[in-house]
């Protein structure tokens, strides 16, 4: 993991990005075609991050936990950038920094029997910039969730991909709709 400290003080991080599933090994039926549009979206999001970081925003992974329990964060980030995995180039791109927050998830949604809404709480938080992997799953949820929360939702189209480009756009209008979502592409974002 990278290292250097930007810690924010407790109450005062306003924003924050949510980094949603992009430490992957892509191991599942559908992962070469989520791919294909997540390869594209991991260089915006790192560069993204790069600029949130200048802003001295903090960041959060969540990622899933693939069903192991004693999950280690630093150890999946070790297995997702080796050769064998399919999400290594994206993993590689998107290394944590030492500093990133980390919350691994069992389910969907980042806040679903999370200590996530605790550790916003904890810093302040007002508004969530949500970019990663699935658009139509994982970040769909986990953006209804932050909106049942009362959180502003900021999901940047060109940050976030599904399986197919009508799934991506289709979702982020409902997202857009129903949960009020700010969906300008990243480059329009005032951070």
């Amino acid at each position: 993991m990278k290292t250097t400290s930007t810690h924010p003080v407790r109450g005062r991080a306003k924003t924050v990005l949510l980094l949603v599933d992009v430490i992957n090994t892509f191991d599942f039926p559908e992962a070469r075609q989520l791919l294909r549009f997540a390869l594209p979206a991991a260089e915006k999001i790192a560069a993204l991050k790069a600029r949130s970081r200048k802003r001295g925003i903090p960041a959060i992974y969540i990622n899933d936990n693939f069903g192991k329990w004693r999950s280690d964060f630093k150890r999946q980030v070790e297995h997702c950038i080796s050769e064998e995995c399919l999400g290594a180039e994206i993993a590689r791109q998107l290394i944590p920094h030492e500093d990133d927050y980390f919350v691994l998830k069992p389910k969907h949604s980042g806040f679903y029997s999370t200590s996530l809404d605790v550790l916003l709480h904890y810093l302040g938080v007002k508004r969530l910039i949500i970019v990663g992997f699935a658009t139509d799953i994982c970040i769909l949820f986990t953006a209804n969730d932050a909106y049942m929360r009362d959180y502003e939702v900021v999901i940047p189209s060109d940050c976030v991909a599904a399986e197919s480009a009508s799934a991506n756009q289709r979702i982020l209008k409902h997202m857009e709709r129903f949960l009020k979502a700010d969906i300008r592409n990243s480059s329009r974002l005032r951070i």
